[in-house]
């Protein structure tokens, strides 16, 4: 069971570190961006990126 063929991930924006880590799963993976950002900071956001997106998708919690 599962899938017999390879795995496609699509994004609009990544970092090196969120692609090194699905390459680690060693799933058979294809990754398509539309960029990669330049790193994670200490909160694991994407740096320059968008910043909290679910903040900026849903607003801040109260």
């Amino acid at each position: 069971r599962g899938a017999s063929g390879p795995i496609f991930v699509a994004c609009v924006l990544a970092a090196p570190e969120g692609i090194k880590h699905l390459e680690s799963t060693g799933m058979n993976l294809h990754v398509v961006t539309a960029s990669i950002d330049s790193h994670l900071n200490e909160r694991a956001f994407i740096v320059p990126g968008l910043g909290d997106a679910g903040d900026r998708q849903f607003g801040p919690p109260n």
